[in-house]
């Protein structure tokens, strides 16, 4: 006769083997270095959470790795109060966000605690920080353009529904400011607006005076600011995504601004190097470059009865370095990038955005080929007029010498107005093409007019 019993808890030893970290065992600490702590006896997967005794309460640290049987272990808070041989206890579920519409509106941490005192928040599901990537043939082809509300995006660096775009820029050049002008101006149906390792008066600035009372309605603000521990800004980044991915599972079109993307590739290097791992480029271990693109590749469009995500990532770079290690692993792997130019922010040409060293890798994809052709010669005038900008500025040029220059030079105010723009003012896409025409037709008229007589 068989022995039911007998082979149900031969199939419960068989499960435990199979998952060993099904039982998790607590340790003790035994060492802190930095804000490392090293714990014995701990035996829980990388990625679970623990609670760290102290003597002001328990402190949650997430493993973050191990050496034979030394467990890393990474504070959410401040390591005061830590006690030598202090207990740590795993947790037995993940940490969850509390995912719902009633996120609109709110200002949340990296983990999803309130921070705006407005009370907890409702949560219709409960979402992993870590989601299942799309299959890239389940999802929908980028065909639609994205109104941002800014006339030199809107007409020479279109961005398309789903796009991942990288906006890459040193300190002090406006990047913020741009980043609230598509806030108000975009078409979007949800903003998440991910602040990571900026300084606290720039997280408060940007919800009151940038983003404004109308952005914000429509927005959720995930702050983690650059006195958080790596690990807090760390998950800021993951959270802002996994909120984006919500709503698009919800079938709504979210923009998604995280700022900025260097910060969260520093956190990782502060993680990564504090556990052991090797440094490479400029310090940054390999962690960081594996790392980026699983970020990255979370946004785009999803399959069909989802919406999208269209992304905008800034990148700091150094000295206003192009080629930072960092710039050039997330230029490889976004769709397109738009470079805020110093010399102009300098100049009071806002926003600084420089059209030549810019491009959208999508726009072929969701303009009309009237539309390119239309950008396709502006930037012709408009490069024409930067490259003999150093003779025509000493007088060294004669005018009627070159008629291309001529028409370069006396259009130069002309699209040196259309290029800027008020921080308040919204100039829909609609509304970017028809001006742009405007130009061209201008620049048409001024050559047949300076044309010579037959």
């Amino acid at each position: 006769m068989v022995d039911i019993n007998r082979i149900t808890e031969r199939l419960k030893d068989c499960e435990k083997l199979i998952h060993p970290h099904s039982v998790s065992v607590a340790g003790r600490l035994v060492r802190v270095v930095g804000l490392t702590l090293e714990a014995v006896g701990v035996k829980a997967p990388v990625g679970s959470q623990c609670l760290v005794e102290t003597s002001q309460g328990d402190l949650i640290a997430e493993i973050v790795g191990f050496s034979q049987d030394i467990t890393f272990l990474m504070p959410e808070q401040s390591l005061q109060g830590v006690l030598p041989g202090a207990r740590v206890v795993p947790l037995s579920t993940k940490a969850r966000l509390p995912l719902s519409m009633d996120l609109l509106g709110r200002v949340i941490d990296g983990v999803g605690k309130p921070l705006d005192g407005k009370g907890p928040i409702k949560a219709s599901d409960n979402y992993q920080y870590n989601s299942k990537p799309i299959n890239p043939l389940s999802r929908r082809a980028i065909t639609e353009p994205l109104d941002v509300g800014v006339r030199s995006i809107n007409s020479f660096l279109t961005v398309g529904v789903g796009q991942r775009m990288g906006l890459f820029a040193g300190s002090g050049v406006g990047k913020s400011v741009l980043l609230g002008m598509m806030t108000r101006g975009t078409t979007a149906d949800v903003i998440v607006v991910g602040l990571i390792g900026e300084r606290g008066r720039e997280v408060k600035e940007f919800i009151e005076e940038i983003l404004g009372e109308e952005g914000r309605a429509r927005s959720v603000v995930i702050a983690a600011p650059a006195d958080n521990s790596p690990l807090m800004r760390l998950k800021g980044c993951e959270t802002a995504v996994q909120i984006s991915e919500y709503f698009r599972d919800q079938g709504l079109n979210v923009l998604l601004l995280i700022d900025s993307l260097t910060r969260y590739a520093q956190a990782q290097r502060e993680i990564a190097l504090a556990v052991g791992e090797p440094p490479a480029t400029k310090g940054y271990p390999p962690s960081v470059f594996s790392k980026l693109p699983q970020l990255v590749e979370r946004a785009g469009n999803g399959g069909d009865g989802q919406g999208s995500i269209s992304a905008f990532f800034t990148v700091l770079t150094e000295g206003d370095d192009l080629q930072d290690p960092i710039a050039d692993a997330a230029r490889a792997i976004l769709d397109g990038h738009i470079v805020l130019s110093r010399k102009l922010a300098d100049a009071g040409h806002y926003p600084a955005v420089d059209i030549e060293g810019s491009i959208s890798r999508v726009m072929p994809m969701v303009t009309s080929e009237e539309h390119q052709q239309l950008a396709r010669q502006l930037r012709q005038v408009y490069a024409l007029y930067q490259e003999n900008k150093d003779l025509i500025s000493i007088g060294a040029y004669s005018r009627g010498t070159d008629p291309r220059i001529d028409q370069a030079i006396d259009l130069q105010p002309v699209i040196q107005f259309f290029l800027q723009q008020k921080m308040l003012e919204i100039i829909p896409y609609d509304q970017s093409l028809t001006q742009l025409q405007e130009v061209l037709a201008a620049a048409q008229a001024h050559a047949q007019q300076n044309q010579p007589a037959q």
